[in-house]
Formats: structure tokens, sequence, C-alpha cells
């Protein structure tokens, strides 16, 4: 008997259960609360129209209109190197010294000759004098005295090339001293003491800083394209624009190597952020126009083609709609969207993989 009063008390149980869970749907639906999916709260932001540019990325060098690269005028080892990378020094400071012994030898030894040589100009010049004595006494012929004159005129050419030539090296020896040419900032100095030097040697650089130039190097097939004044955007780490330049010389001529055409913009400097020789990445903007951006993270793509949900109404009534879009050039991080969208329009930017044409939403800005 207590075995069939626990299985009644059982089953009655369950079927109360089952009427409390039918009472309460049936309440539910009376109520007349919806059935369908819950809203997806979703972040969106507006659509805006900004000038966008048409435009092609080039990695371009900096050089400096105050840079100059020092090489000896002479060749030598170097003995002696007075600055140091980095320094900064005037006009006519010593950098380095290449071996001048050789050199002075040299002057020395024409110094003598010359000595040697005023001798026998003296000693021309005392006989000339005396033929002339003994030519008006009518002693000796026209003849001897023509002589001694040509060997005194001889002797006088002598020494005013020995004296020339003297000179001459004397000058040549300050060249074994290489004295900066500018104030500036010493650059890397790549030669050691006991290095051999030519005058095709790179002994250093000057720099004073200031405006630079970028080179350019476009592909002859867009050469037709460039003209002077085009904009030119310099682009920073995030590769977004920092500095806008104009084109300011284009090379009359495609380098035949390359088959590139060389293009130079101006670069303000004024706040150092540049240096000489560095690379930098470019845009050469062709035109500029109006178009909505939207950024990388609101766009997916399936099977080969770029979509973009827009929320649609508002509050709990909005939803969300897929668009195909056609998307060009990236800038920074966003899509310039070339059609699909309009400005206004409120793009989803969350939950983007989560959604599906025409899922409802709650747009928070």
């Amino acid at each position: 008997m207590p075995f069939f009063s626990k299985k009644f008390l059982t089953t009655f149980c369950m079927l109360a259960m089952a009427a409390g869970v039918l009472s309460g749907c049936s309440s539910d639906a009376a109520a007349g609360k919806p059935a369908g999916p819950q809203a997806l709260p979703v972040k969106v932001i507006t659509a805006e129209a900004k000038m966008v540019p048409q435009s092609t990325d080039y990695l371009a060098t900096l050089r400096s209109w105050n840079a100059a690269i020092l090489q000896p005028q002479v060749e030598g080892d170097v003995t002696k190197i007075f600055a140091r990378s980095g320094q900064h020094v005037s006009a006519g400071t010593p950098i380095l010294e290449i071996d001048p012994q050789r050199q002075e030898a040299a002057v020395n030894n024409q110094e003598a000759t010359y000595k040697s040589q005023l001798a026998t100009l003296e000693l021309a010049r005392v006989d000339l004098d005396r033929k002339k004595k003994l030519f008006d006494a009518g002693v000796i012929a026209k003849a001897e005295l023509d002589a001694s004159q040509t060997a005194y005129d001889a002797a006088k050419a002598n020494a005013a090339a020995l004296e020339a030539s003297i000179r001459q090296q004397k000058v040549q020896l300050r060249y074994y001293t290489v004295n900066a040419p500018t104030d500036g900032i010493i650059g890397d100095i790549p030669v050691r003491v006991g290095d051999h030097v030519t005058n095709q040697t790179q002994l250093t650089t000057i720099d004073r800083g200031g405006q630079l130039e970028a080179y350019i190097y476009v592909p002859a097939e867009k050469s037709g394209k460039v003209r002077v004044g085009m904009p030119v955007d310099l682009l920073d780490d995030s590769g977004k624009p920092s500095v806008r330049t104009h084109v300011t010389f284009i090379s009359p001529r495609v380098d035949t190597d390359s088959q590139t055409l060389l293009v130079k913009t101006e670069v303000p400097n004024a706040d150092g952020r540049f240096r000489n020789a560095q690379q930098v990445h470019t845009q050469v903007v062709w035109s500029e126009q109006k178009a909505p951006v939207i950024p990388i993270t609101a766009v997916s793509r399936l099977s080969g083609k770029l979509f973009a949900f827009v929320a649609e109404g508002n509050g709990q009534q909005a939803v969300a709609k897929q668009r195909v879009i056609t998307v060009g050039d990236l800038v920074g991080n966003d899509y310039v969207v070339l059609d699909g969208v309009k400005p206004g329009e409120k793009i989803i930017v969350s939950n983007v993989q989560m959604l599906v044409d025409g899922m409802p939403v709650v747009p928070q800005s």
C-alpha cells in the first residue's frame, strides 16, 4: 500500500508541473510577447564623405640641400683625424690630415733648385754687364753680347718658372689637411689612421641641416601623368599622410636602365624630423574626390565579394541590412567606398561576424 501511494504521488507531481508550463505559455501568448530572436546590440558610425586621393605609393630618398661630401684632392695615407662623427664644426676647421712628407720634400727640393737658379741668374747678370762694357769699348763683337744676353734671359725665365712651381706646390701642400668647407655637423668618418686614400675616397660628410628634397622614381608608363605642382604626401609609420609637399622638378628624360622618371619635391624640415639619405614612403596624388569611408573592421568577405552591414531604422525597430560594396584604395585603416554605401548611413562596426541580413539590432553610437 505505501508503494502505490508513492507512485501515485509522483505521477500527480509530474502532471501538475506540465499543467504549470502550459499555463505559463498560454499566459505569455495571451500577453502578446514576441517569440522571435532578441535584438543584438551593435556599435555604429555614420559614413562620412571625405576628400580621398587617387594615389600611388612610392619609396623616396631624402637628400639635403646643405650637405657636402668631403673627398681629398690629393693621394696619400691618413696620418691624423681631428674631428669625430656628430661634431659641429665651423668653416675652416681641420677634419683630417694626409701624410704631407713627400710633398714637403718636393717643395724643399724645388726651393733648393730655385736658390741654385738664382745664383746662376746672378752670374749671368754680372757676365751680361761686363759684356756690355766690353762691347761699348769695342773689345768684343756683337755676337758675344747677344750670347750673354740670351744666357741671362734663359736663367731669368728658369728662375721665374721655378718660383711659380714652388707656389703651386705649396698650394698643393695645403690640400694635405682637409678642412670643413662650411659650418655643419660631421657625418660618419669611414676612414682610419693609416688608410690610403685617393681623390675618389669619401672621407665624410658635412650637413648644415634645413630643407630636404625627396627623390621619387616614377615608372615610365606613368610619366605622362606627372605635373609640376602635383601633391605628394609623406606617410608616417602608420601609413597616414604626415606632410604634404608638391612636385617641384620633373626630369626631362626617363632613365634608360631602370625605365623610371625622377621627380623631386621640397620637404620642409624645420622641426628636424627627417634626416639626409633617409628613405620614406610617399603617395603621389593623381587626383582627389569626395567619397564615403568605412573602417576595415566593418567589412567582411564572402565568395570573393565584400559586404558591409547598414543599420536601418531606429532603436528596437532597427535591422541589419547586408550590402555588397565596391571599394577603392585604403586610407589609413579605412576603405574608400566606391559603391554600396552612401554618406550619412549608419555602418555597423561591431559583431559583424554574428549578423545576418534582416537581423534585429540595437544601434549604439
